[in-house]
Formats: structure tokens, C-alpha cells, sequence
């Protein structure tokens, strides 16, 4: 099981970026799956997932949203659309394989760095 991010960067406030993740040796259908993020001293956050159960979509009350978590299973692929982005929404973002949203994870990727300039 392998996920990989990509599509970080820095960014101005107000703008957008769109993250990837791409994943492998397991299909979507085996595992739910949710973006993080995470800053130095601040712990993780679930930002959002997509429930294997249910297709549905969860995400945290935090991004007001502002963020939009999509799925190509054909490329095994998730994205994570960011809006009007902040420089509070700096950190650390990276997917993860779980076993059910909020619960424990079976993998995580790397993460992409994302930073938000004022």
C-alpha cells in the first residue's frame, strides 16, 4: 500500500491549489480514504475523507467549505480542491489509506508542503 502527494506549493492568500494523491497496491474500495494535514507542534487534522462504505464525504467544520475532496478510482487517484486558502491552511498535507474516516490508518504518504503568504 502506497499513496503519494504532490502538487504543494506556495501560494498567495485568497488563492488555489489542487492536490493529488495518488495510490497503489490496493483499490479504492478497500479502504477509506482522507487527507491530513499537519503543522510542527500543532498535531494532525482529518481534513477530509471519503468513506469506503458509503462514497460519502466528510470534512472538518474548520475549512467552511472552502475545500472540495473528489475521487478518479480509474486512476486511483484523490484530489483535494483548495479554495480561497489562508495562511492559516499552511502545513503539511499528505493522504492516508484508513480503515474507516476518523479511525486508524492502514498507510500515509508523504505529504506535499502547501504555504499560504499574506
Amino acid at each position: 500500500v502506497r499513496l503519494v502527494e504532490s502538487g504543494g506549493g506556495l501560494v498567495q492568500a485568497g488563492g488555489s491549489l489542487r492536490l493529488s494523491c495518488v495510490a497503489s497496491g490496493f483499490t479504492f474500495d478497500e479502504y477509506s480514504i482522507g487527507w491530513f494535514r499537519e503543522v510542527p507542534g500543532k498535531g494532525q487534522e482529518e481534513v477530509s475523507c471519503i468513506s469506503a462504505s458509503d462514497k460519502s464525504t466528510h470534512y472538518a467544520d474548520s475549512l467552511q467549505g472552502r475545500f472540495t475532496m473528489s475521487s478518479d478510482n480509474a486512476k486511483n487517484t484523490v484530489y483535494l480542491q483548495m479554495n480561497s486558502l489562508k495562511p492559516e491552511d499552511t502545513a503539511n498535507y499528505y493522504c492516508a489509506a484508513l480503515y474507516r474516516c476518523s479511525g486508524p490508518g492502514r498507510s500515509y504518504g508523504q505529504g506535499t508542503q502547501v504555504t499560504v503568504s499574506s
